[in-house]
């Protein structure tokens, strides 16, 4: 099947050899190296346009998807020890006599394989072992190359640099003696190192998925009345989230000309900033489900919720259900968080409030509500208005034939 569409790509006749699979492969090779895939895509969407089938203002959606990384996965003691003996394998090469000095002997019986986790000891304590002895030769290898008689171009050695970054993430010095971090002392996924292959491959989970790797967010066309293309891609990695993606996507299609009107995303793409921002600032109308209120009252479907308090936003004021005016009205923002305001009640009349318990599970503390900006605020609440499940709006959607 592969070789007739490519034939058929092609305009070759049914009965023509054809090429190699390795043609295609090294071409896309040479295509990343000189950083062309970007030129390639825009010359094959500008050939689109000029035929009619791409068309700026049209429906879009985009989604993300997991990617593997090139790399054999590893849990923490195989990184390790995988980085030691890539470090010990690049100094072979670049300076085999002052390594020799270094390595005891034991350390080409330790280190001359590749690790694999089936040959660790199963018994505690004896992986504990091991995995302090580990540490303690990478540290002496660290120590050695830090020293004055090591040629100080050394420390330059990418395997080298791998190897220090690791031990910092994996290890730390207690007293002279090293000791290997706890699960709740290592760094975050996004910045721990999976492996020392591929330092920029992260740990991370999406729902049932879990893959070391990056993530690709893919962009394309869903117009019922033209073909479905992939306009646009971008590559992140495996721990950054969609929503981070919502602006950056945004900006790369004003620039290629190719904003649409109608924009399709999923939950992780969507939240009250982006509704605004993508209407203001490029005149895209954001379609897909927002997450649902995180009051308990919502989560409970009885009581009184955001949307039982009337909002007058220019006298900053709210008004809860029994008739009660709010007593104060506060922004925050820190430039760390979205923007928010808190908007708090009187205490006596919450206390003296016949429906308090429908309102608040809070002892002595009045009703606060936190909501954001008025804009936002009102984005959010027209979206929940028109989703009635999270599998997507009530209006029409793009049908699912290209994605």
């Amino acid at each position: 099947m592969c070789a007739l569409t490519g034939r058929m790509c092609f305009r070759l006749e049914l009965t023509d050899a054809g090429f190699d699979f390795s043609v295609l492969s090294e071409f896309c090779q040479r295509l990343l190296a000189g950083g062309q895939e970007e030129v390639l895509l825009n010359t094959v969407l500008q050939l689109c346009r000029e035929r009619g089938w791409l068309k700026e203002r049209g429906k879009q959606r985009t989604d993300s998807t997991h990617v593997l990384a090139a790399i054999r996965t590893m849990n923490r003691l195989e990184c390790v020890a995988e980085t030691l003996r890539a470090a010990l394998n690049s100094l072979a090469v670049v300076v085999p006599e002052w390594l020799r000095v270094q390595v005891p002997p034991e350390w080409y019986d330790r280190y001359g394989t590749r690790t694999e986790a089936y040959r660790f000891p199963k018994e505690a304590s004896k992986r504990q072992t091991l995995t302090e002895q580990i540490g303690f030769d990478g540290w002496c290898l660290l120590t050695a190359l830090n020293s004055a008689e090591a040629p100080a171009w050394l420390a330059a050695v990418p395997a080298v640099e791998m190897l220090r970054r690791v031990w910092v993430q994996q290890f730390w010095l207690d007293d002279g003696v090293v000791r290997w971090r706890p699960d709740t002392d290592i760094p975050l996924a996004s910045l721990l190192i999976s492996s020392p292959c591929d330092p920029e491959a992260h740990l991370s989970i999406k729902r049932s998925t879990v893959w070391t790797g990056y993530k690709a967010h893919l962009t394309e066309t869903c117009d019922e009345d033209l073909p479905h293309l992939l306009i646009h891609v971008e590559t992140t990695p495996a721990t950054t989230q969609d929503m981070e993606l919502t602006e950056p996507i945004h900006q790369a299609l004003a620039m290629k000309h190719l904003l649409p009107a109608e924009h399709v995303m999923d939950t992780g793409y969507v939240d009250g900033a982006h509704l605004v921002n993508s209407h203001t600032r490029y005149g895209v109308e954001l379609l897909g489900p927002v997450t649902s209120s995180p009051s308990w009252q919502s989560r409970a479907g009885q009581g009184f919720d955001h949307a039982g308090f009337t909002i007058d936003w220019q006298a900053k004021q709210a008004t809860c259900p029994q008739g009660k005016l709010s007593r104060k009205w506060t922004l925050k923002q820190d430039g760390t968080t979205p923007e928010v305001i808190r908007i708090q009640f009187g205490k006596q009349d919450c206390l003296n409030c016949p429906c308090r318990s429908d309102c608040t599970t809070a002892l002595s503390n009045p009703r606060q509500l936190v909501v954001r900006p008025q804009a936002q605020f009102e984005a959010i609440q027209a979206a929940r208005h028109r989703q009635p499940t999270y599998a997507g709006v009530q209006r029409p959607l793009c049908s699912p034939g290209g994605h």
